[in-house]
Order: C-alpha cells, then structure tokens, then sequence
C-alpha cells in the first residue's frame, strides 16, 4: 500500500532501447507495478536497431531513439526515429527517421518546449539539433555543431567523441561532455530557432584522461553531476543559472579504492528526492552511492550495490524515487531495486531476464 497522502501514477511503463539488430531489435515496452516494481511486457516496436539511448517529450505524445550506427542511407552517419505513444496503452507506432548527420549517435534529449531533438554523435564528435513537427515526425535539421581536438589517452582521446547533450531546467544552456576532449562544452540554446551558440564560457576542463560521459542536474538546479568514463570518478559542480557556467566543487571514486581490474563508468542520475546521486560501473558492475549534502551539494560515499548482471550501461529511476532499474547490457537482464529514503541505499525488488542486450531505459508515468 501507498503510504498516507503519497500520490500514486495510474500506469507506470518502462521502455528499453536495446543493442540489437533485425528480429530482435527494437524497443521493448514493459508496465511497471508502482507498489513492487515488478516489469511485465507489454509490447515492442521495430524500426530502431542498434536504439542505444531514448527520450520522451515533455508531453509523453512520443518518444525518439538514436540509432547508433556508422551508416544510414547510403551516408556516413546514424540516424534518430520517431514514435507516437498510446495515451492509454502505451505502444510505440512509428513515425519517420532522420539522419543525425554524424556517426554512432549515442544520446540525445528532446528540449522543454518539445519542438527540438538535440542528438549527440560519439564517432562523429558532433551535436545535431532536429525539429519536431506537429504531429511528433522528425524534421530536418536546425543546426549542426562539430567538436575539434584530442586529449591525452591515444586509444580512447586521439578526436572528440561527444557522448551526450543535457539541458538546464529553464532550456537555456546545453552541456556536451565530450569524452575525447576531456572537456564539458556549454552552448546557449535558442529555443526559438533551434540553434546552439557557444556560451561566453564556452567549456569546462575535466583532469587529463577524465573522459567525461554523462551529466545530470540537482532537482533544485543548484548542482550538477558528472560521471567520468575512463578514470571512473564523479564531479560534483556549482551552477550558475544566469551565467550558464560550472565550478567544480570536488572529485570522488565511483570505484571501490581495492578494486583492480577494468572498468568503465556509464550513467548518472541524482534521485528525485535530492539527497542521493547515483553511478553505474561496467565492469565492477555495481551502481556507486553517494549522498549529497544539501547545503554544498558536495558529496559523501554510502555504499557500492552489485547489479547482478554484466555491463550495467544504462539505468533510471522511476518518478517517484521509489524504484531504481538496471540494464544489465551483457547478461540480458533489468534489475529493479527499491531505494531506501533515508539512507539511500538499494535491495534487490525484481528481476527480469531474456531482455536482448538492453542499453537504455525511460520510465513514464501515464495518469
């Protein structure tokens, strides 16, 4: 039972985006129970191989997928699809498919008017911003950024690698943590136009190697939080709304200081509640724990979860921070995990197998 006053959805679904191509590939759509967590399928939709990464507008009228792939129609780039999502059930229909105009396309956000998609290409090291049409169909492009340089790791860093596009709350600022520039880009975003302009600030260094990958903002704007791919650590910043810029605040482990082995850090996300950031590892295949203090927004470790399955990409957390999910890319599994309030801790909830190679999870809820 929902405690006393606590307001619970009606339909809660969860989508994955799956590594896969042909029969298999595609999005997988799941009903998620509100009280156990518990997923059951629900339906799935094809025209999206290779669908890496997922947004939804902020209407919940549709959802798009980057198709992370080196080639579309004959051209040296991936591409983005569009879907129409069932107010009652949930089902995905396709809509169209539009070039990223850039290799490996393998995030993107849908900003908070619902008129753009801005897609982030990783092999090409480019930002893509697409129109939305009335009726949720990709238009053409509206602006195309190229990222230029390198960095220090020869392997992982001789060119950019652009590996995501977050907006702020108020749809302002755009920050692009670039993997192989060791460098968080920030552009102005005119939602007018659909266009990215550098900020008068236009980057933020990370440490030589860092390889910054994904970026997440505090629910009360004041902070935001970095996860670093290859040196597998975590920044906490200071944001200035106005401004548009980021002071770093500190830098922790998301690995264990015994750990020896490889292992690469995915995703982050901050709970609803403001008092937990969380971390994925591959590798260590766990979820890290921090606590956050609410007046520096700085950092505290609390523990480190195992994911119970290989190579955990990709992982959220449903809106009402009672649940946390895990795609476990290499063992085919969704992990759901309830989250302790207080301490912010998780224990394992459900588990779901048999998902092929999920990389990607959006949880909605349809009241």
């Amino acid at each position: 039972m929902a405690k006393s006053g606590q307001f619970m959805p009606e339909k809660v679904l969860a989508y994955v985006g799956t590594y896969t191509r042909g029969e298999r590939g595609g999005i997988y759509a799941y009903r998620m129970d509100p009280f156990s967590g518990a997923l059951e399928f629900a339906s799935k939709a094809t025209g999206a191989d290779n669908s890496s990464f997922l947004a939804v507008d902020p209407q919940q009228r549709c959802l798009y997928a980057v198709n992370e792939a080196k080639e579309f129609s004959g051209k040296p780039t991936g591409a983005v699809s569009a879907f129409s999502i069932d107010p009652d059930t949930g089902k995905l229909t396709f809509l169209n498919k539009k070039p990223s105009h850039g290799a490996d396309p393998c995030h993107l956000n849908v900003d908070k008017t619902g008129r753009y998609v801005l897609v982030a290409n990783y092999s090409g090291g480019s930002l893509c911003v697409l129109g939305i049409q009335n009726d949720g169909q990709l238009g053409d492009a509206t602006d195309f950024v190229q990222h230029y340089g390198s960095s220090v790791n020869p392997q992982r860093q001789n060119g950019p690698h652009v590996h995501s596009i977050t907006l702020d709350s108020a749809n302002r600022y755009a920050f692009a943590p670039d993997l192989g520039l060791d460098k968080i880009m920030i552009y102005r975003f005119d939602s007018a136009k659909g266009k990215l302009k550098p900020n008068d600030e236009p980057w933020v260094q990370t440490r030589p190697g860092a390889g910054p990958r994904h970026f997440a903002f505090h629910p009360d704007g004041r902070w935001a939080y970095l996860v670093n791919e290859i040196d597998s650590t975590l920044v906490p910043f200071a944001y200035d709304e106005v401004r548009g810029t980021l002071r770093e605040l500190q830098t922790v482990p998301a690995l264990p200081e015994d750990f020896v082995g490889t292992s690469y850090s995915a995703d982050v996300h901050v709970a609803p509640s403001g008092k937990f950031v969380y971390a994925s590892n591959r590798g260590h295949d766990s979820i890290v724990v921090y606590s956050i203090d609410e007046n520096t927004g700085k950092l505290t470790y609390v523990c480190h979860e195992p994911t119970l399955g290989k190579t955990p990409r990709n992982f959220a957390i449903d809106p009402t921070g009672r649940f946390l999910l895990v795609a476990n890319q290499d063992s085919d599994t969704i992990i759901t995990f309830r989250i302790n309030e207080q301490t912010g801790r998780l224990t394992l909830a459900h588990q779901l197998s048999g998902v092929p190679r999920p990389a990607c999870l959006k949880i909605i809820s349809i009241h």
